[in-house]
């Protein structure tokens, strides 16, 4: 699903150039549960940018089902992005003004599903995700835990082939934080393939691999178990 072959980001300002990732190259095949660990700055947040599709390499390659996505113009990544990828933030980044239900409908209003779907998917979700009394609630009448369940949500309606976690456990406690890996897990087993940046070693052992930066480039790779 995902090959990179020396993958470069650089960022400039005027007095300072940082190179992120320094000719990295990953694989992740169709189905996987990958984690990514490393210290702070170490690059991990801009590769999952760069294999979201927010930001756009330097220099060398991206493959994203067979096909070089590493230097389309930001309205082919975004075509890509809402068709095929869902992502879960450890800020959860929903909308103040919309509800739990407009929240998670929305990725669906721009692949233009029609309104009797929409809401069989959605109500589905919030049966799914113990959340379908708070459908009408605003992020912020909800829990921590609740709100990144919306985001889970939100990021798996549209039945993304890809989900990239940044830190979904961040801001939780322990057990709401089980319980969104749990959750994580369980949409794996069904064959979504995710892709989980942590610095949780506990959160990491959920994935079936363990990739761990250092200063822009992947330094180890560990099998925690084989998938299916």
């Amino acid at each position: 699903m995902i090959r990179t072959d020396k993958l470069v980001k650089i960022y400039r300002t005027d007095e300072v150039e940082t190179m992120a990732l320094n000719e990295v190259n990953v694989e992740i095949a169709e189905g996987e549960f990958v984690s990514v660990m490393g210290p702070s700055g170490c690059g991990k947040s801009t590769l999952l940018n760069v294999l979201g599709m927010i930001d756009s390499p330097s220099g060398g390659a991206y493959y994203f089902n067979g096909e070089e996505v590493g230097g389309l113009s930001e309205r082919k990544r975004a075509n890509v992005r809402k068709h095929n990828l869902g992502f879960v933030f450890q800020s959860f980044n929903l909308i103040d003004e919309l509800t739990v239900y407009e929240n998670i409908e929305l990725p669906m209003l721009y692949t233009n599903v029609p309104s009797a779907q929409r809401k069989q998917r959605v109500e589905e979700l919030l049966e799914g995700m113990n959340i379908m009394h708070r459908r009408n609630h605003f992020p912020q009448q909800l829990s921590g835990g609740q709100q990144q369940r919306v985001a889970v949500a939100r990021a798996v309606v549209n039945k993304p082939k890809l989900i990239l976690a940044d830190e979904p456990t961040g801001n939780l406690d322990s057990a709401n934080g089980d319980e969104v890996m749990k959750i994580l897990a369980d949409l794996n087993a069904a064959g979504t393939t995710i892709l989980m940046v942590t610095h949780s070693q506990y959160c990491a052992e959920f994935g079936n691999r363990i990739i761990r930066m250092l200063d822009g480039q992947v330094v180890t790779e560990n099998v925690v178990r084989q998938y299916l």
